[in-house]
């Protein structure tokens, strides 16, 4: 198997007022919270999203792993439904001293070129702001943060640079290829 060269951007936000959001698509795009932890629909988003952008990380993961990610105080995924279709999710993982990770974020295939992404980030974003709210006990949100790659897709840096984060940290480092579940044969790709 061959490796490839892949780099790796970390951005934040440290305020609340960092972010910049972007406005709502028109047509009937709702964001839901996912509040059963389901590692059925999580794998189903995960694989659907990041199936041709070469996200391999989690799809080995067995059933428990998922599970005890998804159960976490403090984990949220959050979905974005386009007429009551999922079209894409910001995963959220709580850390400590009032950090929020954006874990995962991306829009199936379909629905990429749309003006959702921008608004989907900007909700997000806003929930990692104030997730506190809603898990009683911890503490509030002084930073949100993620990362992208080369491998993700060509717009999410600029969107996330247009939705307030600034860039901490890059890494560049070799890894194997590895095979994706690629687009579905014959899906709508933009």
């Amino acid at each position: 198997m061959s490796s490839i060269n892949v780099t790796t951007w970390s951005l934040e936000q440290t305020a609340p007022a960092d972010l910049l959001p972007a406005s709502a698509p028109d047509g009937d795009l709702r964001i839901v919270r996912a509040e059963v932890p389901s590692p059925e629909f999580s794998r189903f988003l995960y694989a659907s999203v990041g199936g041709d952008i070469l996200w391999t990380d989690r799809l080995a993961w067995t059933y428990a792993q998922w599970q005890e990610v998804l159960g976490r105080p403090g984990t949220e995924t959050w979905v974005a439904y386009d007429r009551g279709t999922p079209a894409g999710y910001v995963e959220l993982d709580a850390q400590d001293d009032g950090v929020v990770e954006i874990a995962y974020f991306g829009l199936l295939s379909a629905f990429r070129g749309r003006r959702i992404g921008g608004h989907l980030l900007s909700f997000g974003t806003a929930r990692a702001w104030d997730l506190a709210e809603r898990w009683p006990g911890r503490a509030g949100t002084k930073r949100v943060w993620l990362h992208t790659c080369s491998k993700d897709g060509e717009h999410a840096m600029d969107n996330y640079q247009r939705r307030g984060f600034r860039l901490f940290d890059t890494k560049v480092e070799q890894e194997e290829e590895a095979a994706t579940p690629g687009p579905w044969p014959g899906a709508h790709t933009v």
